[in-house]
Formats: structure tokens, sequence, C-alpha cells
């Protein structure tokens, strides 16, 4: 039975989930301990920009993984 998804195909997905996790990852932390208190860390560059554009590639990542499709080799015959 031949399946659709390749070697390269899980490899790239792998890869696109590995980015979501990263993104989500560094979106945490920059909250405060005394809910009167507030903490400006919450809108800093990583939070804001890289990380939801890390989670943004790892989705785009995967539909190109789901995507891929291996050129069809050809035979030479003699």
């Amino acid at each position: 039975m031949k399946t659709t998804f390749t070697k390269k195909n899980y490899t790239v997905l792998i890869i696109g989930i590995a980015l979501i996790v990263l993104g989500y990852i560094l979106m945490i932390g920059g909250g405060s301990d005394d809910p009167n208190v507030f903490n400006p860390e919450i809108f800093n560059f990583q939070r804001i920009t890289l990380a939801p554009m890390m989670c943004l590639a790892g989705f785009i990542t995967i539909v190109v993984a789901i995507m891929w499709r291996p050129k069809p080799t050809q035979e030479v015959s003699k």
C-alpha cells in the first residue's frame, strides 16, 4: 500500500508543529503576581510580534507539508 505522505512530508510537518509550539512558548509570561499592578512586559516585541509570526510560519509550513507532492521519477528503459 502506497501512502501519500513521504518521509519529507513528515519531516516538514514536524518542523511546522515545532514552530507552532515555539511560538506559543514565546507568548508565555509577562504577567504580574499582584492583580492590582500592571506589568508592561506583556506588550514587548517577543509576545506581540515574534510569537505570532512563529505560529503563522508554523501553520504555513504545515500547509506546505500537506500539499507537498514529490516529483514522479521517470525510469529510462533501454
